[in-house]
């Protein structure tokens, strides 16, 4: 009986360290078709998923409840495993540079439970050669086995898009790549048995790296280019969004949007990419100055704020502003990286009086992370003026006149990130309307 059948028979189990937004899905898809251990080191997190809370609304409760993973923070489970998958985060440093602590971490953890035989596949985005690199002399140091005689390794980005009921794990193509031909086959067949898109075999490993670096950092350079034209058209006043409708109808123009550009992935990777490219001595331009413009929209939005205050003939300092939205991306609780904080804090330089209403943003996330407090709709009352961060599904129900009436007395300022409003209606209402 070959590895596979092993898998499939129940006679090898499959570990899946980290279970985020990108290790839950995986779990519990595998666990529909053998055992699975779940492992994570956030005990609160393990116990809500033991009670069928699921705390990344990725899959849903009713598929945690039902599930047969077996979610524990007791890392000596992970001997179990023959075939282990790590999908834990990869952020960034202050100095934009990469933290690969949280990888190191996990590797660490793998390491002191690996045995013989064992295969172990990394799904973190990571820049070229980290796989090979920094990961498995850990593995072997930890273990105390020998990579290519008592273990193998894999690599396979993850393409999850949080929060996007449409493109889940199951219907997007897997990358996949191996150590050598016969672990490449393994890892290509056991995930085949959940993504029924299908698998693409890479080459090598840092050909699989590579991809998953430059997918988000396309997008990226994408965003920046019309984030860039946004703020040249609000210096012509003219409207992106009229020009990109006209734009769009060529067979060939990119449908891309103006925005924020933050959470865990596109506005992290790139970083990933510029930092091994610099130390192999290369300076990345395009993709760099993609990240300064990107990283550079809270500001542009923070001062249209403040600017639009004024036109309204309202007191900056003092003024009270709600803003709708904390998460890096619509429909989803996710408030890693977000730029909807830096917005925050560039109007709290004006001494503005932020409150924050988010409906699927973890509270106890934001409070512990960014010191904010959620408001809730009851809370906004007497604003002057509203920004509309994140086009979260759920704000869909906030038509203009129960908009109009969070205001105080006097001119109504409505500062649109994501293009939510018809501007003609909101003009018509006699609002000071501002849109990215």
């Amino acid at each position: 009986m070959n590895f596979n059948d092993k898998i499939k028979d129940n006679n090898i189990k499959i570990s899946v360290v980290g279970l985020g937004y990108v290790g839950l899905p995986l779990a519990v898809e595998f666990a529909k078709c053998t055992d699975v251990i779940g492992f994570d080191i956030n005990e609160k997190k393990v116990e809500a998923y033991k009670s069928g809370i699921d705390v990344t609304q990725e899959v849903g409760d009713f598929e945690v409840k039902n599930t047969d993973v077996n979610f524990t923070s007791d890392e000596s489970k992970l001997k179990e495993a023959k075939f282990h998958i790590v999908a834990v985060p990869t952020p960034i440093n202050t100095d934009k540079t990469p933290n690969l602590q949280p990888v190191i971490s996990a590797t660490e953890t793998v390491g002191r439970n690996l045995t013989k035989g064992s295969i172990v596949v990394y799904e973190s985005t990571v820049y070229p050669g980290t796989t090979e690199e920094v990961c498995i002399p850990i593995l072997e140091e930890t273990s105390g086995l020998k990579y290519m005689e008592d273990f193998k390794v894999g690599y396979s980005p993850e393409r999850i898009n949080p929060g996007d009921k449409i493109n889940r794990l199951t219907s997007i193509v897997k990358v996949v790549s191996g150590c050598d031909a016969e672990t490449l086959e393994i890892i290509a067949d056991t995930y085949q048995m959940i993504i029924e898109a299908g698998v693409y075999k890479a080459e090598s490993i840092k050909v699989a790296e590579a991809a998953k670096v430059i997918e988000n950092s396309q997008r990226d350079i994408n965003i920046a280019f019309m984030n860039e034209l946004a703020m040249v058209f609000d210096k012509m006043d003219i409207d992106t969004h009229a020009v990109l409708r006209a734009a769009s109808t060529k067979w060939n123009f990119l449908n891309f949007t103006p925005g924020l550009v933050g959470g865990h992935c596109i506005g992290v990777d790139p970083y990933y990419f510029i930092y091994k490219a610099e130390e192999l001595g290369y300076h990345s331009q395009v993709i760099s100055a993609g990240r300064k413009i990107n990283d550079g929209m809270a500001k542009f939005v923070s001062d249209n704020v403040v600017k639009s205050l004024i036109k309204a003939d309202k007191k900056v300092k003092g003024s009270k502003v709600a803003v709708f939205g904390l998460t890096f991306k619509e429909n989803c609780p996710d408030t890693r990286n977000t730029k909807v904080v830096d917005i925050i804090k560039e109007l709290r330089e004006y001494e503005v009086d932020i409150l924050v209403h988010d409906p699927i943003a973890d509270a106890e996330e934001a409070s512990d992370f960014y010191g904010i407090d959620l408001s809730s709709i009851e809370d906004i009352q007497d604003v002057d003026a509203v920004v509309f961060a994140v086009a979260h599904d759920e704000f869909d129900k906030f038509d203009l006149k129960k908009i109009g009436s969070m205001f105080k007395q006097g001119t109504k300022v409505l500062i649109d990130i994501k293009g939510l409003f018809d501007k003609e209606e909101v003009l018509g209402e006699e609002f000071v309307y501002w849109r990215l």
